[in-house]
């Protein structure tokens, strides 16, 4: 079995408790992409602030692995749907929170009209009703890559994959 490994976290989170100005956005973002609790920003922020220092390493660095490091991080952003084919390591230090928060599983559930609201779409996740890539995810901060975005759908197994569901929204074209 072995000796069990030392949970770390995975966030850090503010520098200072009480700043109205922080905790009044922290707030609105809960609100809007229907997060759970401030520690899914903290997260967020925390994947982009790696995604900047390592920008900021590799604008600075020189040489042929540097160059072999930028093309993976801009290839991987690319994948994930965060910055455009032709982007530059500009680009990545452009990003927001907002941007990551709208690759999210929760988010691209409501905006692909699967779920009525951010709350359903955290349910459905959750509950393993969703798929992506024929796999259950039950993670509703799972990043979506954009080949991977054509292929979420409900589970076979779950009452929703019927269209006539009562929860089921129905698409208006």
């Amino acid at each position: 079995m072995g000796d069990p490994r030392k949970i770390r976290r995975k966030y850090s989170g503010p520098g200072h408790p009480w700043q109205k100005k922080r905790i009044e956005e922290e707030k609105k973002l809960l609100e809007a992409y229907g997060l759970k609790t401030k520690r899914e920003i903290w997260k967020t922020e925390s994947k982009l602030k790696s995604f900047s220092s390592q920008a900021k390493k590799l604008i600075a660095s020189i040489g042929p692995q540097a160059e072999k490091e930028k093309k993976q991080l801009l290839s991987k952003l690319h994948r994930l749907g965060l910055v455009k084919s032709d982007a530059k390591l500009d680009d990545v230090l452009s990003l927001t929170i907002n941007n990551l928060l709208e690759r999210r599983l929760q988010t691209i559930l409501v905006k692909r009209s699967m779920a009525r609201s951010m709350n359903q779409a955290r349910q459905f996740i959750v509950h393993e009703h969703v798929l992506v890539n024929n796999k259950k995810i039950t993670a509703p901060s799972f990043l979506v890559s954009l080949d991977a975005q054509e292929n979420i759908s409900f589970s076979p197994s779950s009452v929703l994959s019927k269209v006539d569901h009562p929860e089921r929204v129905v698409v208006k074209k």
